[in-house]
């Protein structure tokens, strides 16, 4: 969450900060509630100060011609209106608290200054485009039908079997699939230092208040029904980042770069709100494959770190010869707990698009705040917020549908890019049949 320490000091700054992604900050409820929670917190240690010279006032009632057990009884009563009075401040300055922690979880990062002005990702700005799109001597086919030409890609049965935007996937199509993970996942640990890991797919409440996910975003979630808050995961960076939450690392623990995660996980979400969006194929489903990059890294680091994270992305791509291109995204198009985010857009003959495939961001101190994730600076020797960074590299089924649809041949079959023919058992092309 934003730091409470910068939105008091300038809230008016904040709003105009959020104003960029299209976000309407309270700055009047914010100022009520913080002058409550002052108000009750002045109140409370005003009440402590009365108890404490309370306390000593029993002599000077003797003194002043009491009895002893007067002056008690009346101090008695006086301590009990104070405790009564305290009680009253305290949970007043709870209350006010919770609804500012309130306020701020649901409040989304501030954008970096290098965010561009926009409404939608019709207004993301390119930054660079790679590769030529293939020109092709016949009419090209969409990944839909290459795949039931070739009798490897079924979305009948998957909605027999469970309903609308799932896949069933077979034979030479379904290796490419696990061809592709098993690729990306010794790519970014054998050539760009990330740590493989493997984590669970459901995770509880806390982990997705971490990351952003929750509050603001529970319909787009898949919740279990039981006697355990659990969630099924939208994309490896909730269980992957949690790993840093409430937990102070030392600066040599970071490394000289920081620390660097890859995941392999399929990943669920309910598409709330995309409903007739791609709504055929492999682009919007609601089980599908990543593998995923996580970076913990020092506040000075994170700008550079987001270059470098995204071009570990972007090696995948180059690798597999697919045509891309890299845009910046606009205020409006930014993601809740991102400050700058990178989309990396595959092309896609069949749609004669480019669609995204990878979407990499900087989140800053957001997500550490919200988690309690901090590292130990040595030229002060407190803790501070880690920065966190997380990017897909890549989604795993919008891969496989660039090299459908890129890779296709006039009979139908589909060349394998020479990267992946190692892990397909020296195959160089995709034909009908199991």
């Amino acid at each position: 969450m934003l730091d409470i320490k910068v939105v008091r000091n300038d809230p008016q700054a904040v709003a105009e900060a959020l104003a960029k992604k299209r976000h309407q900050f309270p700055v009047d409820s914010f100022l009520q509630l913080d002058a409550r929670r002052k108000d009750a917190d002045v109140r409370s240690q005003n009440l402590l100060a009365e108890r404490k010279s309370a306390s000593k006032k029993i002599g000077e009632l003797v003194a002043s011609g009491l009895t002893v057990d007067d002056a008690k009884a009346q101090v008695a009563t006086i301590l009990e209106q104070i405790a009564r009075d305290l009680d009253e401040a305290t949970a007043a300055a709870k209350e006010a608290q919770d609804a500012l922690e309130a306020l701020l979880l649901e409040t989304p990062n501030m954008p970096d200054r290098a965010v561009p002005e926009g409404d939608s990702e019709d207004d993301n700005q390119e930054v660079l485009v790679w590769g030529t799109p293939r020109s092709f001597d016949f009419q090209p086919l969409d990944h839909v039908d290459i795949g039931e030409k070739l009798g490897q890609l079924d979305a009948a049965m998957a909605g027999k079997i469970t309903g609308t935007r799932f896949s069933v996937m077979q034979g030479s199509v379904a290796r490419l699939h696990r061809a592709l993970i098993q690729f990306m996942l010794d790519q970014h640990t054998q050539h760009h230092g990330y740590t493989e890991v493997y984590v669970p797919y459901l995770v509880n409440r806390d982990s997705l208040l971490g990351t952003g996910n929750l509050p603001k975003f529970e319909e787009d979630l898949f919740k279990l029904q039981g006697d355990q808050e659990y969630y099924l995961i939208p994309t490896a960076e909730v269980p992957v980042t949690n790993f840093a939450r409430d937990r102070i690392f030392e600066d040599s623990e970071l490394g000289q770069e920081g620390l660097r995660f890859v995941a392999h996980t399929p990943c669920f979400r309910s598409e709330a709100g995309s409903y007739g969006r791609d709504t055929r194929g492999l682009i919007r489903q609601h089980q599908f494959e990543k593998v995923e990059l996580v970076q913990f890294v020092r506040p000075s680091q994170s700008s550079a770190a987001l270059e470098g994270l995204t071009s570990h992305a972007e090696h995948i791509l180059k690798t597999l010869d697919l045509p891309y291109r890299k845009v910046v995204l606009c205020g409006g198009d930014l993601g809740f707990s991102s400050q700058l985010t990178y989309d990396l857009e595959v092309w896609l003959p069949g749609q004669q698009a480019y669609r995204e495939i990878s979407s990499c961001s900087n989140f800053g101190d957001y997500q550490a705040r919200r988690m309690m994730a901090r590292w130990r600076n040595p030229d002060t020797g407190k803790p501070e917020p880690l920065h966190t960074l997380n990017g897909s590299g890549l989604a795993v089924g919008r891969t496989l549908v660039a090299i459908l649809e890129n890779c296709q041949m006039a009979d139908g079959d589909v060349a394998i890019p020479a990267a992946l023919q190692p892990y397909m058992a020296g195959a160089t092309r995709i034909s009908a049949g199991p």
